[in-house]
This record gives C-alpha cells, sequence and structure tokens, in this order.
C-alpha cells in the first residue's frame, strides 16, 4: 500500500532523529512516504529527496552487512551523489535539507573503507 505524507518538514526532521539513531531503514521510510507526492506532482525537489532515501538506505545495507556491501552501497550512494548538488540555500526547508547532508557526508566518513574516503 502507498503510503502519502504531504510534510516534508516534519519527515526532514523525523528523518535526521533516524539518522542519528542509526535507524536508517525507518529513516527511509519515513522520507519515502513524503517524496511520494512531490514525485507524483512533479516537484522540484523530488530529485533531492529521493537521493536522501538512497542515503539512508546505503547505511542500512552497510549496518546489515549485506553480502557485497561496498558494491551495493557505492551503487546506491550515487543517487544521492547525483542530486546532492541540488540541496541550496534558496530552496524550501534548505537547513534541514542542509543537516541531511552533513549526516549523510559524516557517514560517510565513519564508513570510510566502503567508500574508499581519506580521513583527514
Amino acid at each position: 500500500m502507498l503510503t502519502m505524507n504531504d510534510d516534508l518538514e516534519g519527515a526532514l526532521k523525523e528523518y535526521l532523529v533516524l539518522l542519528d539513531k542509526e535507524e536508517y531503514f525507518e529513516a527511509h521510510e519515513v522520507l519515502e512516504e513524503a517524496w511520494h507526492p512531490l514525485r507524483l506532482s512533479k516537484h522540484p525537489l523530488s530529485n533531492l529527496v529521493k537521493g536522501f532515501i538512497n542515503g539512508a538506505i546505503t547505511f542500512e545495507h552497510i549496518k546489515r552487512n549485506r553480502k557485497n556491501v561496498k558494491d551495493k552501497a557505492q551503487r546506491v550512494i550515487a543517487s544521492y551523489e547525483k542530486y546532492k548538488y541540488l540541496c541550496t540555500e534558496s530552496i524550501e526547508h534548505a537547513g534541514l535539507f542542509k543537516q541531511a547532508s552533513q549526516r549523510i557526508e559524516f557517514l560517510k566518513i565513519k564508513h570510510a573503507e566502503v567508500f574508499d574516503v581519506l580521513v583527514p
């Protein structure tokens, strides 16, 4: 059953809380519910939100230590990487999107071995 939520701001706030709790699947779910109305209306933020959904699911793969986790994580994070440039000061809920981007970037560094990130 398709669940939709028109409260993008509330979904982003909950997404941030869930990322902090390392509840990545749940973070993905709450943001996906807000993404459906955006996607259906062809809203300009739909691709950015989809990128963050995939960002969360990337870390769920790592958390569950899926088979071929490095390949899967790199493949899924690519959606986030593709759309993160849309996270600008001029968009609706820019502050929340910026916080979400910072969390994803922190998680990438935390799991540097998966993403071949050089840690300073």
